[in-house]
């Protein structure tokens, strides 16, 4: 089932003429990570791990064809100046189903760690569980992997 999913959404990207880096969108087909607000990521404190925050459709930052929402004008001026630093990994799909070679995940957003300063999403808890408890930096080779050949 998860592989017929992948294949229909790698197939949704083409048809949308997504040629390079999709993005993990809402079903809305715009709204990037379910509209969170990716710069708060960065800000809350270690090891507290509260849920995402999500942003406003009145600070938005057109980025990789996607809108990024976010809670506040500054959230936005912040990620506009510097989208690589705080736009998650893939794009925000998600990191585990990518290192197991499931694909392109997508994801809303909850589930979330960041691992040597940038920011990883997950499909489910589990996902990143997998990456807390075991060797990220080897999962994360596999994902990187999956990703250049995906993300073409």
């Amino acid at each position: 089932m998860k592989r017929l999913l992948c294949a229909f959404l790698t197939a949704g990207y083409c048809a949308l003429g997504m040629a390079s880096e999709p993005v993990s969108v809402a079903a809305d087909g715009v709204t990037a990570i379910e509209g969170k607000d990716t710069t708060a990521y960065h800000r809350s404190p270690a090891p507290a791990h509260p849920g995402a925050e999500r942003g406003s459709a009145q600070w938005v930052v057109e980025y990789k064809g996607a809108q990024w929402r976010f809670a506040s004008k500054q959230s936005s001026e912040q990620f506009a100046a510097d989208p690589a630093r705080y736009a998650p990994s893939y794009n925000g799909h998600c990191a585990n189903a990518l290192s197991l070679g499931e694909g392109l995940i997508p994801t809303d957003g909850t589930h979330w760690e960041i691992f040597g300063d940038k920011l990883y999403l997950f499909y489910a808890a589990r996902g990143r569980t997998r990456w807390v408890n075991g060797d990220w930096t080897t999962y994360k080779k596999q994902a990187d992997t999956a990703w250049a050949a995906l993300s073409k």
